[in-house]
Protein backbone atom coordinates (compact mmCIF):
# COMPACT_ATOMS: atom_id res chain seq x y z
CA UNK A 1 0.00 0.00 0.00
CA UNK A 2 1.23 3.24 -0.73
CA UNK A 3 1.08 6.60 1.52
CA UNK A 4 -2.53 7.49 0.59
CA UNK A 5 -3.92 3.94 0.94
CA UNK A 6 -3.96 3.09 -2.33
CA UNK A 7 -3.43 0.11 -3.97
CA UNK A 8 -0.92 -0.90 -6.51
CA UNK A 9 -2.73 -1.46 -9.50
CA UNK A 10 -1.42 -3.77 -12.53
CA UNK A 11 -3.92 -4.70 -14.03
CA UNK A 12 -4.11 -4.68 -17.80
CA UNK A 13 -7.07 -1.87 -18.51
CA UNK A 14 -8.76 -0.35 -17.38
CA UNK A 15 -5.75 0.50 -15.68
CA UNK A 16 -4.12 3.25 -13.03
CA UNK A 17 -4.87 6.29 -13.01
CA UNK A 18 -2.30 8.93 -12.20
CA UNK A 19 -2.89 10.22 -8.80
CA UNK A 20 -2.98 13.97 -8.96
CA UNK A 21 -5.05 13.64 -12.45
CA UNK A 22 -8.07 11.57 -9.66
CA UNK A 23 -7.19 14.19 -7.37
CA UNK A 24 -8.48 17.16 -9.91
CA UNK A 25 -11.31 15.22 -10.87
CA UNK A 26 -13.01 14.90 -7.52
CA UNK A 27 -11.72 18.22 -6.69
CA UNK A 28 -14.11 19.20 -10.39
CA UNK A 29 -16.14 16.98 -10.69
CA UNK A 30 -19.33 18.91 -9.41
CA UNK A 31 -18.19 22.04 -10.89
CA UNK A 32 -15.99 22.19 -13.71
CA UNK A 33 -13.64 25.40 -13.44
CA UNK A 34 -16.32 27.31 -11.82
CA UNK A 35 -18.58 26.85 -15.04
CA UNK A 36 -21.40 25.74 -12.42
CA UNK A 37 -21.70 22.37 -13.91
CA UNK A 38 -19.41 19.21 -13.97
CA UNK A 39 -17.99 18.80 -17.72
CA UNK A 40 -19.84 14.84 -17.89
CA UNK A 41 -23.03 17.30 -18.20
CA UNK A 42 -21.20 20.03 -21.04
CA UNK A 43 -22.86 20.38 -24.29
CA UNK A 44 -20.47 18.65 -26.89
CA UNK A 45 -21.80 21.79 -28.99
CA UNK A 46 -20.65 23.97 -26.35
CA UNK A 47 -17.78 26.68 -25.58
CA UNK A 48 -16.82 24.78 -22.80
CA UNK A 49 -16.65 21.50 -24.25
CA UNK A 50 -15.10 22.76 -27.47
CA UNK A 51 -12.10 24.47 -26.02
CA UNK A 52 -11.25 21.67 -23.85
CA UNK A 53 -11.41 19.15 -26.99
CA UNK A 54 -9.42 21.24 -29.17
CA UNK A 55 -6.94 21.47 -25.92
CA UNK A 56 -6.63 18.16 -25.98
CA UNK A 57 -6.03 17.38 -29.47
CA UNK A 58 -3.01 19.44 -30.14
CA UNK A 59 -1.75 18.50 -26.69
CA UNK A 60 -1.86 14.87 -28.01
CA UNK A 61 -0.33 16.38 -31.54
CA UNK A 62 2.34 17.76 -29.20
CA UNK A 63 3.64 15.07 -26.95
CA UNK A 64 3.65 13.11 -29.87
CA UNK A 65 5.17 14.82 -32.14
CA UNK A 66 2.53 14.20 -34.99
CA UNK A 67 3.38 16.26 -38.19
CA UNK A 68 0.97 18.81 -39.08
CA UNK A 69 -0.44 16.86 -42.07
CA UNK A 70 -1.56 13.76 -39.69
CA UNK A 71 -5.35 14.36 -38.58
CA UNK A 72 -6.04 13.73 -34.75
CA UNK A 73 -9.70 12.05 -34.33
CA UNK A 74 -11.33 11.01 -31.29
CA UNK A 75 -13.85 8.11 -31.74
CA UNK A 76 -16.13 5.63 -29.61
CA UNK A 77 -15.79 2.10 -30.10
CA UNK A 78 -11.97 1.54 -29.18
CA UNK A 79 -9.39 -0.11 -30.92
CA UNK A 80 -12.35 -3.37 -31.71
CA UNK A 81 -14.05 -1.29 -33.81
CA UNK A 82 -10.76 0.05 -35.58
CA UNK A 83 -10.14 -4.01 -36.80
CA UNK A 84 -12.94 -3.45 -39.05
CA UNK A 85 -12.84 0.31 -39.89
CA UNK A 86 -8.78 0.56 -41.25
CA UNK A 87 -9.81 -2.03 -43.90
CA UNK A 88 -13.06 -0.53 -44.73
CA UNK A 89 -11.33 2.58 -45.20
CA UNK A 90 -7.81 2.32 -46.43
CA UNK A 91 -8.17 -0.97 -48.82
CA UNK A 92 -9.23 -0.97 -52.28
CA UNK A 93 -11.84 -3.38 -53.73
CA UNK A 94 -10.07 -6.63 -54.18
CA UNK A 95 -6.84 -5.14 -52.97
CA UNK A 96 -4.78 -6.90 -50.51
CA UNK A 97 -3.02 -5.83 -47.05
CA UNK A 98 -0.36 -7.37 -45.06
CA UNK A 99 -0.53 -8.40 -41.39
CA UNK A 100 1.55 -8.92 -38.91
CA UNK A 101 0.42 -11.89 -36.76
CA UNK A 102 1.93 -11.43 -33.18
CA UNK A 103 -0.54 -12.30 -30.37
CA UNK A 104 -4.29 -12.34 -29.47
CA UNK A 105 -5.05 -8.39 -30.69
CA UNK A 106 -2.91 -8.91 -33.98
CA UNK A 107 -5.13 -12.18 -34.69
CA UNK A 108 -8.17 -10.31 -34.05
CA UNK A 109 -7.28 -7.43 -36.15
CA UNK A 110 -6.63 -9.99 -39.04
CA UNK A 111 -9.57 -11.92 -38.62
CA UNK A 112 -11.72 -8.51 -39.31
CA UNK A 113 -9.69 -7.55 -41.66
CA UNK A 114 -10.48 -10.91 -43.78
CA UNK A 115 -14.15 -10.14 -43.66
CA UNK A 116 -14.14 -7.38 -46.05
CA UNK A 117 -10.95 -8.57 -48.45
CA UNK A 118 -7.52 -10.29 -49.09
CA UNK A 119 -5.04 -10.18 -46.70
CA UNK A 120 -1.43 -11.55 -46.46
CA UNK A 121 0.84 -12.44 -43.45
CA UNK A 122 4.13 -10.67 -43.20
CA UNK A 123 4.90 -12.23 -40.39
CA UNK A 124 3.07 -15.30 -38.81
CA UNK A 125 4.45 -15.91 -34.70
CA UNK A 126 2.33 -19.29 -34.37
CA UNK A 127 4.83 -21.28 -34.52
CA UNK A 128 6.72 -20.03 -31.44
CA UNK A 129 3.89 -19.15 -29.48
CA UNK A 130 4.27 -15.75 -29.79
CA UNK A 131 6.83 -15.37 -27.83
CA UNK A 132 9.26 -12.93 -30.12
CA UNK A 133 9.00 -10.87 -32.67
CA UNK A 134 11.19 -10.71 -36.37
CA UNK A 135 13.78 -8.11 -37.17
CA UNK A 136 11.91 -4.93 -38.55
CA UNK A 137 14.34 -4.93 -40.90
CA UNK A 138 13.50 -8.70 -41.93
CA UNK A 139 9.65 -7.46 -42.72
CA UNK A 140 8.61 -6.72 -46.10
CA UNK A 141 5.71 -6.84 -48.35
CA UNK A 142 4.72 -6.06 -51.91
CA UNK A 143 4.50 -2.75 -53.05
CA UNK A 144 1.04 -2.76 -54.13
CA UNK A 145 0.11 -3.97 -50.58
CA UNK A 146 -2.59 -1.54 -49.16
CA UNK A 147 -1.16 -0.90 -46.20
CA UNK A 148 0.92 -3.36 -43.51
CA UNK A 149 -0.40 -3.49 -40.26
CA UNK A 150 1.21 -4.27 -36.93
CA UNK A 151 0.33 -4.06 -33.18
CA UNK A 152 2.94 -2.67 -31.45
CA UNK A 153 2.54 -4.19 -27.98
CA UNK A 154 1.01 -7.38 -27.40
CA UNK A 155 -0.68 -6.93 -23.81
CA UNK A 156 -1.60 -10.73 -23.44
CA UNK A 157 1.67 -12.35 -24.88
CA UNK A 158 4.10 -9.61 -22.77
CA UNK A 159 6.00 -8.79 -26.40
CA UNK A 160 6.64 -5.05 -27.53
CA UNK A 161 8.13 -3.98 -31.48
CA UNK A 162 11.06 -1.68 -30.60
CA UNK A 163 12.08 -0.57 -33.81
CA UNK A 164 9.37 -0.64 -36.76
CA UNK A 165 9.91 -1.70 -40.29
CA UNK A 166 10.42 0.25 -43.21
CA UNK A 167 7.85 -0.65 -45.88
CA UNK A 168 8.54 1.76 -48.92
CA UNK A 169 5.53 3.46 -50.04
CA UNK A 170 3.47 1.00 -48.08
CA UNK A 171 1.41 2.91 -45.69
CA UNK A 172 2.36 1.68 -41.75
CA UNK A 173 -0.53 0.94 -39.98
CA UNK A 174 -0.48 0.55 -36.02
CA UNK A 175 -2.67 -0.58 -33.00
CA UNK A 176 -0.76 1.40 -30.27
CA UNK A 177 -3.69 0.89 -27.73
CA UNK A 178 -1.37 -0.62 -24.83
CA UNK A 179 1.59 1.53 -25.30
CA UNK A 180 0.58 4.74 -26.32
CA UNK A 181 2.36 7.64 -24.79
CA UNK A 182 4.49 5.63 -22.56
CA UNK A 183 7.48 6.12 -25.06
CA UNK A 184 8.87 8.47 -28.51
CA UNK A 185 7.57 7.13 -31.71
CA UNK A 186 8.50 8.37 -35.20
CA UNK A 187 4.85 9.21 -36.07
CA UNK A 188 6.02 10.58 -38.90
CA UNK A 189 6.06 6.78 -40.39
CA UNK A 190 3.08 6.05 -39.53
CA UNK A 191 0.05 6.35 -41.88
CA UNK A 192 -2.41 5.74 -39.25
CA UNK A 193 -2.12 4.84 -35.75
CA UNK A 194 -4.93 3.64 -33.50
CA UNK A 195 -5.72 3.20 -29.61
CA UNK A 196 -7.97 2.68 -27.18
CA UNK A 197 -7.21 5.13 -24.21
CA UNK A 198 -8.13 3.04 -21.28
CA UNK A 199 -3.81 1.89 -20.37
CA UNK A 200 -1.73 5.28 -21.02
CA UNK A 201 -4.36 7.83 -22.17
CA UNK A 202 -7.52 7.74 -20.14
CA UNK A 203 -10.52 5.95 -19.08
CA UNK A 204 -12.16 3.59 -21.51
CA UNK A 205 -14.45 5.04 -23.72
CA UNK A 206 -12.31 7.24 -25.83
CA UNK A 207 -10.36 5.91 -29.09
CA UNK A 208 -7.53 7.85 -30.77
CA UNK A 209 -6.88 7.80 -35.01
CA UNK A 210 -4.05 9.40 -36.19
CA UNK A 211 -3.89 9.25 -39.86
CA UNK A 212 -2.09 10.89 -42.78
CA UNK A 213 -4.49 13.01 -45.40
CA UNK A 214 -3.27 10.89 -48.19
CA UNK A 215 -5.16 7.82 -46.39
CA UNK A 216 -7.88 9.99 -45.31
CA UNK A 217 -8.52 10.60 -48.94
CA UNK A 218 -8.98 6.96 -49.57
CA UNK A 219 -12.30 6.57 -47.13
CA UNK A 220 -15.07 5.22 -49.51
CA UNK A 221 -18.20 7.59 -50.30
CA UNK A 222 -20.29 4.66 -49.67
CA UNK A 223 -19.74 3.64 -46.22
CA UNK A 224 -21.97 4.63 -43.39
CA UNK A 225 -21.09 7.87 -41.75
CA UNK A 226 -19.80 6.70 -38.47
CA UNK A 227 -17.17 4.37 -40.29
CA UNK A 228 -15.67 6.94 -42.38
CA UNK A 229 -12.28 8.26 -40.93
CA UNK A 230 -13.63 11.51 -44.13
CA UNK A 231 -16.56 11.81 -41.63
CA UNK A 232 -14.92 12.84 -38.41
CA UNK A 233 -11.81 14.85 -39.71
CA UNK A 234 -14.68 16.66 -41.28
CA UNK A 235 -16.63 17.64 -38.20
CA UNK A 236 -13.24 18.01 -36.15
CA UNK A 237 -14.55 14.59 -34.18
CA UNK A 238 -17.50 16.10 -33.39
CA UNK A 239 -20.10 14.54 -35.46
CA UNK A 240 -21.91 12.83 -33.13
CA UNK A 241 -21.69 13.27 -29.10
CA UNK A 242 -18.25 12.40 -28.48
CA UNK A 243 -16.71 10.28 -25.06
CA UNK A 244 -16.90 13.79 -23.23
CA UNK A 245 -16.07 12.74 -19.93
CA UNK A 246 -12.99 10.52 -21.20
CA UNK A 247 -11.91 13.32 -23.62
CA UNK A 248 -11.94 15.79 -20.60
CA UNK A 249 -9.30 13.18 -18.09
CA UNK A 250 -7.86 12.20 -21.22
CA UNK A 251 -6.80 16.32 -21.35
CA UNK A 252 -5.94 15.89 -18.10
CA UNK A 253 -3.77 13.04 -18.07
CA UNK A 254 -2.00 15.03 -21.39
CA UNK A 255 -1.30 17.63 -18.67
CA UNK A 256 0.68 15.67 -16.60
CA UNK A 257 2.48 13.70 -18.62
CA UNK A 258 4.07 17.19 -19.93
CA UNK A 259 4.43 18.18 -16.35
CA UNK A 260 6.06 15.23 -16.02
CA UNK A 261 8.85 16.42 -18.74
CA UNK A 262 7.01 14.50 -21.39
CA UNK A 263 7.62 11.66 -23.23
CA UNK A 264 11.27 11.56 -22.54
CA UNK A 265 11.02 11.06 -18.88
CA UNK A 266 8.03 9.18 -18.93
CA UNK A 267 9.61 6.73 -21.36
CA UNK A 268 12.47 6.64 -18.74
CA UNK A 269 10.63 5.74 -15.62
CA UNK A 270 8.76 3.11 -17.68
CA UNK A 271 12.17 1.83 -18.48
CA UNK A 272 13.02 1.81 -14.71
CA UNK A 273 10.05 0.31 -13.61
CA UNK A 274 10.53 -2.79 -15.99
CA UNK A 275 13.65 -3.20 -15.30
CA UNK A 276 12.95 -3.87 -11.32
CA UNK A 277 10.48 -6.45 -12.09
CA UNK A 278 12.82 -7.85 -15.42
CA UNK A 279 15.43 -8.26 -12.79
CA UNK A 280 13.62 -9.85 -10.05
CA UNK A 281 12.78 -12.84 -12.58
CA UNK A 282 16.59 -13.08 -14.11
CA UNK A 283 18.03 -12.79 -10.95
CA UNK A 284 15.88 -15.40 -9.45
CA UNK A 285 17.64 -18.16 -10.44
CA UNK A 286 15.33 -19.53 -12.53
CA UNK A 287 12.28 -19.59 -10.12
CA UNK A 288 10.47 -16.91 -12.11
CA UNK A 289 10.57 -17.47 -16.29
CA UNK A 290 9.48 -15.10 -18.78
CA UNK A 291 8.84 -16.66 -21.83
CA UNK A 292 9.46 -13.51 -24.06
CA UNK A 293 12.53 -13.60 -25.86
CA UNK A 294 14.51 -11.17 -24.42
CA UNK A 295 14.40 -8.27 -27.16
CA UNK A 296 11.11 -8.31 -27.63
CA UNK A 297 10.04 -7.83 -24.03
CA UNK A 298 7.39 -5.34 -23.05
CA UNK A 299 7.79 -2.42 -20.92
CA UNK A 300 4.06 -2.44 -20.30
CA UNK A 301 3.14 -5.84 -20.04
CA UNK A 302 5.92 -8.22 -18.20
CA UNK A 303 4.47 -11.76 -18.04
CA UNK A 304 6.04 -13.97 -16.25
CA UNK A 305 5.85 -17.91 -14.90
CA UNK A 306 6.35 -20.04 -11.60
CA UNK A 307 7.29 -23.42 -10.83
CA UNK A 308 3.88 -24.67 -10.48
CA UNK A 309 0.64 -22.96 -11.11
CA UNK A 310 -0.16 -23.80 -6.77
CA UNK A 311 2.59 -21.31 -6.55
CA UNK A 312 1.44 -18.81 -9.20
CA UNK A 313 -1.98 -19.31 -7.25
CA UNK A 314 -0.31 -18.63 -4.16
CA UNK A 315 1.99 -15.78 -5.31
CA UNK A 316 -1.26 -13.74 -6.83
CA UNK A 317 -3.10 -14.53 -3.44
CA UNK A 318 -0.30 -13.12 -1.64
CA UNK A 319 0.31 -10.04 -3.65
CA UNK A 320 -3.51 -9.46 -3.25
CA UNK A 321 -3.36 -9.48 0.61
CA UNK A 322 -0.25 -7.05 0.34
CA UNK A 323 -2.18 -4.58 -1.76
CA UNK A 324 -1.22 -5.32 -5.40
CA UNK A 325 -4.34 -6.28 -7.46
CA UNK A 326 -4.42 -7.76 -10.91
CA UNK A 327 -1.41 -9.79 -11.27
CA UNK A 328 -3.17 -12.77 -12.35
CA UNK A 329 -2.09 -13.95 -16.16
CA UNK A 330 -4.64 -13.84 -18.94
CA UNK A 331 -7.24 -16.96 -18.87
CA UNK A 332 -5.51 -17.65 -22.12
CA UNK A 333 -2.46 -18.47 -21.09
CA UNK A 334 -2.22 -18.58 -16.87
CA UNK A 335 0.91 -17.22 -15.23
CA UNK A 336 1.28 -13.90 -13.61
CA UNK A 337 1.32 -10.28 -15.45
CA UNK A 338 2.32 -7.11 -14.03
CA UNK A 339 1.10 -4.45 -16.53
CA UNK A 340 3.41 -1.26 -16.06
CA UNK A 341 1.17 1.60 -17.42
CA UNK A 342 2.33 5.32 -16.74
CA UNK A 343 -0.04 5.80 -14.06
CA UNK A 344 1.26 3.24 -12.06
CA UNK A 345 3.75 4.78 -9.24
CA UNK A 346 7.78 3.64 -9.08
CA UNK A 347 6.84 2.69 -5.62
CA UNK A 348 4.71 -0.16 -7.12
CA UNK A 349 7.20 -1.43 -8.73
CA UNK A 350 9.26 -1.43 -6.29
CA UNK A 351 7.23 -3.05 -4.46
CA UNK A 352 6.58 -5.90 -6.48
CA UNK A 353 10.12 -6.64 -6.81
CA UNK A 354 10.77 -6.96 -3.47
CA UNK A 355 7.43 -9.69 -2.72
CA UNK A 356 8.58 -10.83 -5.88
CA UNK A 357 12.14 -11.60 -4.47
CA UNK A 358 10.56 -12.46 -0.56
CA UNK A 359 8.42 -15.02 -2.22
CA UNK A 360 11.02 -16.88 -4.33
CA UNK A 361 13.41 -16.88 -1.28
CA UNK A 362 10.70 -18.52 0.87
CA UNK A 363 9.13 -21.09 -1.49
CA UNK A 364 12.28 -22.13 -4.26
Amino acid sequence: MNTMGRKHNFFAGPSTLPVPVLEQLKAEIVDTQGKGLSMIEASHRGGMYEAMHNETLELLRDLLAVPKDRRILFLGGGATLQFGMVPMNLRALGQSCDYTLTGAWSKKALADAKLSGPVRLAYDGTPGNFTALPAAASVKVPQDSAYLHLTSNETIGGIQWKEFPDCGSVPLVADMSSDILSRRIPAERFGLIYAGAQKNLGPAGLTVVIISGELLERSPKNLAAYLSYQTHAEENSLYNTPPVFAVSVAGLVLKWVKAQGGLPAVEKLNAEKAGLIYQAIDGSGGFYRSPVDKPARSTMNVVFRLPSEELEKAFVAESEKAGMLGLKGHRSVGGCRASLYNGLPLEGAKALAALMKDFAARNG
